[in-house]
């Protein structure tokens, strides 16, 4: 598309030389939003499209490692010529598929101390100064197709998270957004109601929930919260500025964790993802969305049978999502060997276009016959899922998309991706539904 923008060919003075090194510089071209940097020091300058083709991250926040561009999200790495050298999610002997590839610009060129870039083949010399300023770098490019948003329309007949049960006292009142309206929220004994009048109020595994309209969406079952075996611990609420599609993406996604996650689980043997188990993973299509179970060996140090040599400590567990539409998940890790189990449970809040508020449970088990975590492991772990939640927004701030892409063709996705194409398969029919709601 780039070749029929008006002002995409020639050269186009970018950036001082001394300003490029090894870090991605923003740039814009003809319009056209790019990235320079040096993939070796003291090398010649590469010029990359401004994101990154799977998931469409800024390569602006990427970084280089071994003479290529490393996506900060995945680890996707490219080489000067704009090729996909590396996906770590397809294992060591896995191949790129040819969509992984950049579609780079046509040439870049450093002369008396400035990056030129060339979009589009040129037969115009390289100027010797530049006769205007550079052209401020752009946002990076939206997606093509349609992307799921947090005012789609289809969100009015949802059952939606609005607040926890606790931050609404007895009479008192709470002013929420969702869907880019203000409500207030009114206790009166048992009751909770809604002003402007909403469809219906409810409360439900300690979290008030507001449906604008009739509701179509099927809803999430939590088995864990009526089982003694588990006590609860809840994460303060964490707001993301950007939509809840992508945060969904997120939390389904189990090949992000050594990248966005490093400073918590990503290096740890517990968090390794084979991707071999990757590639297996089995989604199964179930109204109102989806599951998937997947199985790998880890290291399960907080066995107490460990220490005292009753059982290794690689052992294998079992991982099951559960996904219904819009925004609701459950994830359940369950050491096979020790009977424990951990849950958690994902609650997105649409509240307007570029925010959305996240709810978090942590359910703990530590196996039929033995007693309950106490106090302080709960804590511990409300503790690291929060700092994991922070590092998942932090990746959001970064992705700067309006929601997610649910045409296929503007992302390209590879078989780590299941439950990614399977969210966006689910959306497109909750999408459906509420427009034959609406037509109804």
């Amino acid at each position: 598309m780039r070749g029929s923008d008006i002002g995409s060919t020639g050269w186009f003075p970018v950036a001082r030389a001394t300003e490029v090194g090894s870090s991605p510089v923003p740039v814009g071209a003809g319009g056209a939003a790019y990235v320079l940097v040096r993939l070796r020091p003291g090398g010649e300058v590469t010029a990359f499209p401004a994101r990154c083709p799977h998931r469409l991250v800024p390569l602006a926040a990427g970084t280089v490692s071994g003479g290529r561009l490393q996506c900060p999200y995945h680890g996707w790495r490219f080489d000067s010529e704009g090729r996909c050298v590396d996906i770590p999610s397809l294992g060591p002997t896995g191949t790129p598929p040819p969509r992984a590839d950049l579609d780079m610009p046509w040439a870049v060129e450093e002369k008396h101390g400035w990056v030129w870039l060339a979009p589009e083949r040129t037969t115009s010399p390289v100027p010797a100064q530049p006769s205007a300023a550079p052209q401020p770098a752009p946002e990076p490019p939206d997606p093509a197709g349609r992307v799921f948003g947090n005012l789609d329309p289809s969100l009015e007949h949802a059952w939606h998270p609005v607040a926890l049960s606790r931050e609404l006292r007895a009479g008192g009142w709470l002013q929420v957004r969702l869907l880019g309206r203000t409500w207030k929220l009114r206790r009166d004994g048992d009751d909770v109601t809604a002003e402007p009048p909403a469809y219906g109020v409810r409360e439900q595994f300690g979290v008030i929930w507001l449906a604008p309209a009739e509701p179509t969406d099927v809803e999430l079952e939590l088995p864990e919260a009526a089982d003694r075996r588990f006590v609860t611990g809840w994460l303060p609420p964490v707001r993301s500025p950007g939509p809840a599609g992508p945060l969904a993406d997120t939390f389904l996604d189990a090949t992000h964790g050594a990248f966005v996650h490093a400073s918590t689980i990503g290096g740890s043997p517990a968090a390794a993802v084979d991707p071999g188990d990757v590639a297996a993973d089995q989604v199964v299509a179930e109204p109102g969305g989806f599951s998937s179970v997947q199985e790998q060996w880890c290291d399960n140090p907080l066995d107490p049978e460990v220490a005292t040599g009753g059982r290794p400590l690689r052992q294998r567990r079992r991982t099951t999502y559960t996904y219904r539409a819009p925004f609701q998940l459950r994830l359940r890790q369950e050491f096979l060997d020790s009977g424990a189990a951990t849950t958690l449970l994902y609650l997105l809040q649409p509240e307007d276009l570029d925010s959305t508020r996240i709810y978090v449970c942590v359910l703990l088990s530590a196996g039929p016959g033995r007693r309950l975590p106490p106090p302080a492991t709960v804590g511990e772990q409300v503790a690291l899922q929060l700092r994991i939640l922070e590092e998942d927004v932090r990746s959001q701030e970064m992705l700067a998309v309006s929601g997610l892409p649910l045409d296929r063709r503007d992302e390209v996705h590879v078989p780590g991706d299941a439950r990614g194409v399977a969210l966006r398969q689910a959306l497109c029919d909750f999408m459906a539904e509420g427009r034959r709601q609406l037509a109804a």
